[in-house]
C-alpha cells in the first residue's frame, strides 16, 4: 500500500523521470568490445584509405571503433598491435570496424633532404574555360600541364611508416573523462604582455584555427584566469605526449595563398586585415537572395598585403581567362586556395575585375546560406570571422611563454580511475553501515542509500548530457556531494521522527524546518565555492562546478523526493 503511495507522489515521479534520462543520456553498454579511434593522421596510410578522425562534438558512444585486425577481433589497444604484426612496405592491414572495412597500404618513411639545387616540374591541374556548346556558353573543365621550378630534394629511405592512428579503450557510456584519467597533456600558456578581451579572444580562435588542421579530436583550448585576473591559455590534448604538444605548438602555423599552385603571398605578408564594420561585414553591394529554398547573404572584408604580394598577383592572374558563372558573374579560371601547413582550409574564386591588378588593398568576398534571412546573414558573419582567423593563423597576436606542462600517461590514468572507484565503493558501503547503525531501520537505511544513487545517476547523465570531462578534481567533487545528500537526508529524517510525542504532530511543519537548514547550507556552499571557478587558473574548475551542479539536483531534485518517501513510510 505505501509502496503505491510512494510511486503515485509526484516528487517521486520527477525524481524517477530524471534517473531514466540519465540513464539514457549515459547509454551505458558494458558489453561492447574493441578499441575506439582517437584520430587519424593526415596523409597517413589510414587516411588514404578513408579512414577519418572522429568529430569533437560526436559522443564517445556513437564514435567509430574497430572490431577485427587482419581478421582477428581485437579488445584493446595491445590486442590491436599485436594482431597487425610487423607492418612491410606496400602491403594492406585490414581494419573492420562498426561502420566498414579498411585496407591501409603501409607507406615507406622518408628523411627528406632539401638540396642547394633546383629542377623543373610539370604540374597538370584542372581548369574551367568557356566553350559554345549548341549555341550555348558553358563551363568546360579543361586540363592544363605547367612547368614550375623546386628545390631539389633527396629522400633517404627509414623503413615502413606508421599507418597513422592513435587509438584508445573502447567507452562503455557517454562519460567523457578528463585528462587525469584519459591520459594525454595540458599546456598553461601565459600572454607576454597585457592584452585586451579582443586581442585574447583573438588568441584562442588563432590557437583553435591553427591547431584545428591536424584534426585532434580529443582537445580542449579555453581561457582561463586566477583570482589576480592574469589571463592563461589552457589546452588539454589527450593521448598525446609533451614532445608531440611542444611540436605543435611550436609551429609556426604556415599560412600560403595559392592561384594554380603559384604562391602569392604568406602569412607574414599580410599587412593589415580589416575587423572594423567600416570595412567588415555583409556586403553592402549586394543584398541577400531567395533562390526559393535557402537564403544567401554575401560579406566582404578588406586586407593589405605587401608590394612583393601584389606583383605576384598580377603576374599570376595576367595569364588567367574570365569564366561567366551560372549566375552571371565573371571570374577568373582559377580559385585562391588559402592553405595552413600545406593543407587546403579554403578555396575562393576570384572577380573578374581583379585580373591582372596589382593592389595592395583588397577585398575578400563569400557568402552565408540559411533556412531564413536572418540564419544566412548569421552563418555570413560566422564564415567571415572564421576566414579572418584563417588568414591571421599565421601570426600570433601576442608572445606566449609556457607557464606550466604536465603530461599524464594513459597507465596511471587507469590507476587513477580505479582508485577513485574503489573509494567511492568504500565511501558507500561506509555510508550504509553507518546508517543502518544510527537508526537500525531499514525503512530509513535503504530510501537513504536509493536516493543517493539516484541523486549519483542524475548528476553523471547531466555531465555526459553537457559533455562535462570528468576528471579527478571532478571526481572529488561527487564524493562531496554525495556526503552532503547524505548529510542533508539525516537533517529531514531526524527532523521528521523528533517530536512523535509531541501534542502537535504537524508533518509539513518538520519538513519545512528540514529544508529550511538544507537551503541555508545549500546557498553558503555554492557562494564559497564560486571562487573556486576562478582559481587556480581553472584547474579546480572542474571541482566547483560538479559540486554545484550536484548541489542543485540534489536540492530541487532527490531531497522533496525523499521528504516524501520519509513521510509516507514514517507517518502513523
Amino acid at each position: 500500500m505505501k509502496a503505491k503511495k510512494i510511486l503515485r507522489n509526484w516528487r517521486v515521479i520527477i525524481l524517477l523521470v530524471f534517473v531514466l534520462l540519465s540513464i539514457v543520456s549515459l547509454n551505458p553498454r558494458p558489453m561492447r568490445e574493441g578499441v575506439a579511434i582517437r584520430s587519424v593522421q593526415l596523409d597517413s596510410a589510414a587516411a588514404d584509405s578513408g579512414m577519418e578522425s572522429p568529430l569533437g562534438t560526436t559522443r564517445p558512444i556513437d564514435r567509430e571503433y574497430i572490431i577485427k585486425v587482419n581478421n582477428q577481433p581485437v579488445t584493446s589497444v595491445d590486442e590491436f598491435y599485436d594482431a597487425m604484426g610487423p607492418l612491410e612496405v606496400n602491403k594492406s592491414v585490414l581494419i573492420e570496424t562498426n561502420l566498414r572495412t579498411y585496407r591501409p597500404i603501409v607507406k615507406e618513411d622518408f628523411e627528406i633532404i632539401e638540396l642547394n639545387e633546383t629542377e623543373i616540374i610539370n604540374i597538370t591541374e584542372e581548369i574551367y574555360v568557356n566553350e559554345t556548346i549548341n549555341d550555348t556558353v558553358v563551363l568546360v573543365p579543361k586540363n592544363v600541364t605547367t612547368q614550375k621550378e623546386v628545390p631539389k630534394i633527396e629522400k633517404i629511405p627509414l623503413g615502413p611508416q606508421g599507418i597513422g592512428i592513435k587509438l584508445y579503450d573502447l567507452p562503455k557510456t557517454n562519460l567523457k573523462k578528463g585528462l587525469d584519467l584519459e591520459g594525454g597533456t595540458r599546456v598553461l600558456l601565459k600572454p607576454e604582455e597585457n592584452i585586451t578581451s579582443e586581442q585574447f579572444d583573438l588568441l584562442l580562435e588563432v590557437l583553435e584555427q591553427r591547431l584545428d588542421v591536424y584534426k585532434l579530436t580529443d582537445m580542449v583550448i579555453r581561457g582561463v584566469s586566477d583570482l589576480e585576473q592574469n589571463r592563461f591559455v589552457l589546452i588539454e590534448i589527450a593521448g598525446a605526449s609533451e614532445s608531440e604538444v611542444r611540436n605543435l605548438l611550436g609551429s609556426q602555423g604556415k599560412f600560403e595563398a595559392q592561384i594554380a599552385n603559384e604562391s602569392v603571398f604568406f602569412g607574414d605578408q599580410i599587412d593589415y586585415i580589416c575587423r572594423d564594420p567600416t570595412c567588415a561585414g555583409l556586403d553592402p553591394q549586394r543584398r541577400c537572395s531567395n533562390n526559393g529554398q535557402t537564403w544567401s547573404c554575401p560579406y566582404r572584408f578588406e586586407i593589405t598585403v605587401d608590394e612583393e604580394a601584389a606583383q605576384n598577383h598580377k603576374r599570376i592572374t595576367a595569364g588567367l581567362e574570365v569564366v561567366q558563372m551560372d549566375g552571371g558573374n565573371d571570374v577568373l579560371s582559377e580559385k585562391i586556395d588559402f592553405l595552413l601547413d600545406d593543407v587546403l582550409v579554403r578555396s575562393l574564386f576570384i572577380d573578374s575585375d581583379l585580373k591582372d591588378s596589382e593592389q595592395r588593398t583588397t577585398s575578400i568576398t563569400g557568402f552565408g546560406e540559411g533556412h531564413s534571412e536572418q540564419a544566412a546573414a548569421y552563418n555570413a558573419l560566422n564564415d567571415m570571422k572564421q576566414l579572418q582567423t584563417i588568414l591571421s593563423t599565421g601570426i600570433l597576436p601576442v608572445k606566449l611563454e609556457v607557464s606550466s606542462i604536465n603530461t599524464i600517461s594513459p597507465i596511471l590514468g587507469v590507476e587513477f580511475l580505479n582508485n577513485a572507484i574503489l573509494v567511492g565503493v568504500f565511501a558507500l558501503l561506509t555510508v550504509g553501515i553507518v546508517i543502518y547503525l544510527r537508526y537500525r531501520r531499514f525503512a530509513i537505511s535503504i530510501p537513504i542509500m536509493v536516493t543517493m544513487l539516484c541523486e549519483l545517476t542524475i548528476l553523471l547523465g547531466a555531465a555526459s548530457l553537457i559533455n562535462w570531462n570528468i576528471s579527478l578534481a571532478a571526481i572529488a567533487g561527487i564524493i562531496l556531494v554525495v556526503g552532503t545528500g547524505v548529510d542533508h537526508q539525516i537533517v529531514i529524517t531526524d527532523e521528521t521522527m523528533s517530536g512523535k510525542s509531541a501534542s502537535v504532530y504537524n508533518w509539513k511543519d518538520k519538513i519545512k524546518n528540514a529544508f529550511a537548514i538544507i537551503m541555508g547550507a545549500y546557498f553558503t556552499n555554492v557562494v564559497a565555492l564560486i571562487p573556486l571557478i576562478y582559481a587556480g587558473a581553472g584547474l579546480v574548475q572542474g571541482f566547483a562546478l560538479t559540486t554545484i551542479l550536484g548541489y542543485s539536483i540534489g536540492v530541487f531534485i532527490t531531497r522533496p523526493a525523499f521528504a516524501a518517501v520519509v513521510e509516507i513510510l514514517l507517518k502513523e
